[in-house]
């Protein structure tokens, strides 16, 4: 199901044939460098991600991430969309591409449509994001959608500090 689109991309819903897709993108270096090792190493346990992580999140919360294909192939190439932690009191708003089309302007252009969607659909208020503070082009392209640096969390059992950057959509 298509949420959104852009120039290049089209923004849709994650379905379970899209494990292979998704197994190729949690293991890439820079998914486990800034995001974390989601130890998915088969279509199998992509697919139970896939089915109790956004099928889920869309189901209960209405969002979730979503699918980045190119218009001009349907060739995936990334994620964009929003979670709701329980550790975290606003929606975390995410993204992540495939090495090849990273500083492209995909993580942009999927950014701003999402960002309309949680204005205008979703009626939030506000959203934040989490980054580890050596992720200089997540942090970069935040400030680029006006996202401001808040304070440093700890929302993870792994102790580990993240920026959280937030932004208000009034």
């Amino acid at each position: 199901m298509i949420v959104a689109k852009t120039n290049r991309l089209i923004i849709s819903k994650f379905t379970i044939e899209d494990a292979p897709f998704f197994m190729n993108l949690v293991n890439t270096p820079n998914w486990i460098k800034y995001i974390g090792d989601r130890n998915i190493k088969t279509i199998k346990q992509a697919e139970e991600s896939i089915k109790n992580g956004h099928l889920k999140s869309y189901k209960t919360h209405g969002f979730g991430f979503y699918i980045l294909r190119l218009k001009e192939n349907l060739k995936p190439i990334g994620t964009c969309g929003l979670i709701k932690r329980d550790t975290l009191e606003d929606i975390d708003f995410g993204f992540a591409m495939l090495p090849q089309y990273e500083k492209l302007g995909f993580g942009f252009k999927s950014s701003q449509a999402i960002l309309d969607l949680v204005r205008n659909k979703f009626k939030l208020n506000r959203i934040t994001a989490i980054t580890l503070e050596t992720n200089k082009n997540s942090i970069k392209l935040l400030q680029k959608l006006g996202f401001l640096y808040e304070k440093q969390v700890k929302p993870f059992d792994d102790d580990k500090e993240l920026l959280l950057f937030a932004k208000n959509l009034l």
